[in-house]
């Protein structure tokens, strides 16, 4: 294809788009756990203070995105993205999880000129690290496939890049404060006003079971939803996926008043996995074609049924 036949696309346009936002929320996610600034009583020195400068500016390349997502992600919205989600007029693309990879890898990083991984290069760099230190092979797959809820993006799941990528929080309740990146910004979010969506348990009870929480709308769900009638995977797998971008729970400890009996477990799961989401695009390049065979079995493990619908 022409180079003006790509950038004329508007759905490539938006693939570009969209891996830059999401590039630049992992980037902050990486650094706030590399710095972590308010920990460090030597953040004197000449290193942290770099860090720290690294991190100031990788939040400001975010800002804006989060000031949308903060304002938008209301009880409202995500009761309605439920409910076209589940919709029976939805048309359902059809189609196996080897097939949405290479459709993500076309809609996101072939219409860059500039990456030097493509995401199906991500995915099996994620996957490879798990395989490499001997992981189940159940969390294989999952880090093969925990961004491919993405696709939502050019499936009609999501309305902007501010309802598929950057880190999640539940709704319904108030906002958990520092433990959520640029907080101020949810002074725009009607919820956060809201006689009891701003209440502290808002609509939920102490001990109800974090699966039991409405995560604002974006990848991790979305996914979540395809895969958790269509898989058989475990519930640590499962939580995975669906709390990976969760990260004031996961990495700030808030909302542990909602946990119930064996949240615990599911919460371990979840940071055992974080670093293979974060830390594995810095690892070599991975041979598609060498690797395809293997994961073409993983993938017919967990999916016997071979085409998903989406």
């Amino acid at each position: 294809m022409a180079p003006s036949a790509i950038y004329n696309d508007p759905v490539n346009e938006d693939g570009v788009a969209l891996e830059a936002i999401s590039d630049a929320v992992d980037e902050v996610n990486i650094l706030k756990a590399q710095t972590a600034f308010a920990q460090q009583p030597q953040f004197d020195s000449g290193k942290n203070k770099t860090a720290f400068r690294q991190y100031e500016a990788a939040c400001d390349r975010v800002k804006a995105f989060y000031v949308e997502q903060h304002a938008r992600q209301t009880v409202a919205y995500n009761v309605a993205a439920r409910q076209r989600f589940h919709s029976a007029g939805r048309a359902r693309a059809e189609m196996t999880v080897w097939q949405a990879m290479e459709k993500l890898d076309a809609l996101v990083d072939d219409s860059d000129p500039d990456t030097q991984l493509s995401q199906m290069q991500h995915l099996l760099q994620s996957a490879e690290a798990i395989r490499r230190d001997g992981k189940p092979r159940w969390m294989q797959l999952v880090g093969l496939i925990h961004d491919l809820g993405k696709l939502m993006l050019f499936l009609g799941g999501a309305d902007g890049q501010w309802d598929v990528v950057g880190d999640t929080f539940p709704v319904g309740c108030a906002f958990a404060g520092r433990a959520i990146i640029y907080p101020d910004t949810f002074a725009a979010n009607p919820d956060a006003s809201h006689p009891v969506y701003g209440s502290s348990h808002g609509i939920y009870s102490p001990g109800c079971g974090i699966a039991n929480l409405v995560m604002s709308w974006g990848h991790d769900e979305y996914l979540y939803l395809v895969v958790r009638d269509q898989a058989r995977l475990p519930r640590e797998a499962l939580a995975m996926i669906r709390y990976h971008s969760f990260y004031p729970w996961h990495r700030e400890g808030a909302y542990r008043e909602f946990m119930a009996d064996g949240d615990e477990d599911l919460l371990q799961a979840v940071r055992a996995f974080n670093p293979y989401d974060l830390y594995s695009k810095s690892d070599g390049i991975p041979s598609v074609e060498e690797l395809k065979p293997y994961y073409l079995e993983l993938i017919d493990e967990f999916f016997p049924q071979r085409v998903i619908k989406w």
